[in-house]
This record gives structure tokens, sequence and C-alpha cells, in this order.
């Protein structure tokens, strides 16, 4: 099997791609090579894109070879969840009721990827309308955790995060409502970034919670993200809720994290977390300590009612987003008895799955008249209070930090039957989604299952705009460490359900 993909971080294949070594054509092959070799058993991607992607590195050589200047990922593999828009190209979102649709134009943050030179080679799966937080929920196929092909590589971004853990492309775009990005780069031991609400324009993204999505980078290194966000970044005149600031700019200080006060809420280290990740917590507390940073406990005492107040505010704002989907402007139709509420209701059925169904019931029910002031406007409430909470804490502290998923990567099927248990898995990420402020998931350790070796993630959180200072910080953890090295073993069988396969 050819090598894995290497981070940009390590050997600089932007610069050296720039500086004419190489070429795109070779990188991407072997990129496919590798997809080739290992979807069998990890099942990450929806589509592949073979023809455009080579099409597009044969097109960035021949300006290479013209004197063309370089972009800053020129020639770097990459991948797309599916439910982002690339002209012409599937986004089907892991649902039936968009089986088929492919967008008539490309989303910002996909056209300043490619402007930067990088080469998207295809869709990756996802849970449905991104709702899910294991890959369970995707109509098409189940991706696979790349440590072991019986657990969930995490969700909703399941496929990109397996796509880079697992060597197959360098960089992956994912999207975080309640964490669909933070805990998948968990699970599969990989930097994984949601930035401040609004950094990254939304033009393009398909909407589950428009007051929550962000579009998020996956990378094997910290320094990757970075220079991922300093292409995507930035004001977008499309979006309305783009935030009106310049590309992000990476922090460099020869201090390192030296003097920065990082805060440990007592609500992320609860008494049911699990002793492996609780053990792997305190021995990156000793690192930063070590680093130069000092820790100060600090109260984020809403906490508690973050889960229910995202699944109030999340499905109320899917329940109007999905409203499209009628069999009228998008994807498939079907007529039911004739009448256009029938024809309105046989799409609905036969198009979406249970989970999406559960959430646009309950959405609709919390914006019902009657219910409306009870439940979203006292969630509305409460995500109030919860941004308060990180307010006045990081009138202490630079950062916090705690664990990004309260246990390592579960098995597939474990929590099928039992949708809260399963929305727990997010009880440590959705209150930054709620807060609208960015935060890291980068590897901390790894704890032993069954005899295999899973991955533990750290979630570092900083203040609304911090999103370099963020960076910087998990850049200089991941320095003094070695987690992220770790590769996940290759050879695996091919599990027993995985998807059928991808379409080329």
């Amino acid at each position: 099997m050819s090598r894995p993909a290497i981070s940009l971080d390590a050997c600089g294949l932007a610069a050296a791609y720039g500086a004419g070594q190489g070429s795109a054509e070779a990188n991407v092959r072997e990129a496919l090579t590798r997809i080739d070799a290992l979807e069998p058993s990890l099942g990450a991607f929806a589509t592949l894109e073979r023809e455009r992607a080579l099409e597009l590195a044969a097109g960035l050589d021949r300006d290479r070879a013209a004197g063309v200047p370089m972009g800053p990922l020129a020639g770097v593999p990459m991948a797309l969840k599916a439910n982002m828009c690339w002209k012409g190209v599937e986004a089907h979102c892991g649902s039936r009721v968009l089986a088929g649709y492919k967008p008539p134009y490309t989303a910002t943050f996909v056209q300043r990827l490619l402007d930067a030179g990088a080469i998207p080679v295809g869709m990756t799966h996802m849970d449905e309308f991104a709702m899910g937080s294991s890959g369970e929920n995707s109509a098409y196929g189940v991706p696979r955790n790349p440590w072991d092909t019986r657990r969930t590589p995490g969700g909703s971004s399941s496929g990109s995060a397996a796509s880079v853990a697992s060597g197959m492309v360098t960089i992956a775009l994912g999207s975080d409502t309640g964490g669909s990005v933070r805990q998948p780069a968990a699970f599969c031991g990989i930097a994984g970034f949601k930035p401040t609400y609004g950094r990254v324009s939304r033009y393009g993204l398909v909407a589950f919670g428009s007051s929550l999505d962000q579009v998020s980078p996956f990378a094997r290194s910290v320094r990757d993200i970075e220079r991922v966000m300093q292409v995507i970044s930035g004001v977008d005149h499309a979006d309305s809720t783009s935030a009106q600031l310049p590309a992000l700019e990476p922090e460099f200080s020869e201090s390192g994290v030296r003097g920065l006060r990082i805060g440990i809420p007592r609500e992320y280290f609860p008494a049911a977390l699990n002793g492996d990740v609780r053990a792997r917590l305190e021995e990156a507390k000793r690192k930063w300590v070590e680093l130069g940073a000092t820790l100060v406990d600090v109260e984020l005492p809403h906490t508690e009612h973050a889960i229910p107040t995202y699944y109030v505010v999340a499905t109320a704002e899917a329940s109007s987003n999905l409203a499209r989907y009628d069999g009228i402007r998008y994807g498939p139709r079907v007529e039911g008895d004739g009448s256009l509420q029938s024809m309105f209701a046989a799409t609905r059925a036969a198009g979406f799955g249970p989970e999406v169904k559960r959430r646009i019931l309950l959405g609709t029910y919390v914006l019902s008249s009657g219910y409306y002031d009870a439940w979203y406007n006292r969630a509305l409430r409460v995500r109030r209070l919860l941004r308060q909470d990180f307010d006045l804490a990081f009138q202490k502290v630079d950062l916090i930090i705690g664990p990004t998923a309260p246990t390592p990567a579960f098995l597939l099927g474990e929590k099928a039957s039992d949708p809260v248990a399963m929305y727990l898995s997010d009880v440590m990420t959705a209150p930054v989604s709620l807060a609208g402020i960015p935060a890291l998931s980068i590897p901390c350790g790894f704890v032993e299952e069954a005899g295999v070796q899973l991955p533990i993630g750290m979630q570092v959180i900083g203040p609304a705009l911090a999103d370099a200072r963020v960076l910087h910080a998990g850049r200089v953890f991941e320095a003094a460490t070695e987690h992220h090295l770790r590769r996940p073993p290759e050879g695996q069988p091919k599990a027993a359900g995985t998807n059928p396969g991808v379409r080329a």
C-alpha cells in the first residue's frame, strides 16, 4: 500500500510543491490509491470525483510550469462533507430526500480552497442532515473508525474524520453544530476545530441549525488547521451571519503558553466521567503546568442544561430549515394520492430517516402555538445564561480545557436504540456551540479497550474571536507531546455492514 497522505506541517507539502518539487497529479493519484485500498474497510466516502480531481491537479501542474504563483494549499488532496456545495457534485446530505441533488453553485469556503490550490477528491459520508453522533443515521453507509472498525468514528462528520485519520487525505472539512467535528476528531485521534460563529462563511453549507452550524476543518496537526483557517475564514457578503473580519492570522510566541491562565471547570469532570478519560486529562493538566501555564478552577453552572437546551434550539431550527424539502424544489418526488398535501407527506415519509423525523417533530412541537414560550423561548433564555457562564469564566482565565467526549469511541450499534444516550455524547461540546465560541479538539492520550488502543481528545476552548489564541495553545501542547504522531493500525478486515461502496 502507498504511504499515507503527509501532513503539511510535517513536510511542507504545499511549499515544496510551489518550489517545483513533486506534482499535484502524483499527490492526487497517491491519495486515490490509498482510498481504494482502505475504503472497503472504512466506508468514508459517499462519492469520489476522480476525473475532476485529476483535471484540477493537471491544471495546477501546467500553471506551475508556466510560472504562475501557487496558492498556500497547492496540490493538497482533501475531502468535503456531503452537505457542502461544489457545483455539479452530488450533495445528498446523507438523506434520500436529496438523492441525486447537484448544486448549481460552489460554496464560498469551497471556492476559497480551490483558489488556494487544494484538490477535493470526493464527498464523505455523514449522519443524515448532520443529525447524529455516530454516523449511523446515514441513508447510504456507515463509516468505521480507523482505530477499530467495530467502532464509530463519531458524528456527524464521520467520513471526513475517518478519511484524515486513516491518511486517505491530508485535510477535510466537516460541519459542527453541537460537536460534529470535535467529537469525531477525538474518537479518531486527530485535530478538529470549531471556529467562532461567523468566522467562516456558511454560504453553501446545507443548513441544519442556522444559529449553530459552523464549517470546521480536520487535520493531523494544529498547524495544518491554521493553514486551512487562513484560507477559508474572512468576511463573505453572501452570508449575512459572516463576521466583518479579515482572514485569521496565526499567533506565534517564543514564550509558548507560559503565563497563560487555563480554566478547569468542575462541571466537565463529573463523577460519571469515564475513568480512562479522566486519567488522560489529568496527565494533560500536568503537561500544561510543565509548559508554564497556570491552572485555575472555574465554574460553568448551567452546563447541565446544555443538552436539553441544544435539542430544543437545534430541532426548532431544523424543523424550519427542512420544511423546504417537499418534493417540489429538490430531490426525488413521491406523488401520493395526487393531492399536494399527500405529495408533501409521501415525499417526506420516504425521504427522511427516523432521526430526522424525530427532530422535525420535536422542533415543530416546541415552536407550536401554546408551547413556544414554554419551550423555545425558555431555551433561548438558558442559552444566554450559558454564554454568560463563559463570559464570566473568561474574566478569570485565558482558555478553558476539558474532555471533548465523556468516553472513547463506542461500538457501532451500542447506542443506536437509545437516542438520549446518543445525545449525551455531545455533553461536553454542546455548551460551546450554544455560546458561539471557538474550540479545538486534539489528542491527549490513549486507552486500551478489548485489546485495542483508542485515542482520547482534549477540548481547548477560548472566548469569542480568540480563534488564533486557541490554535496557538493547541499547537504548543501538540509540539510537547507525541499523541498526534500515532497512527491507526492498517490491514483491518472489512467489517460486516459497511456501505456498499462509493460512486466514482
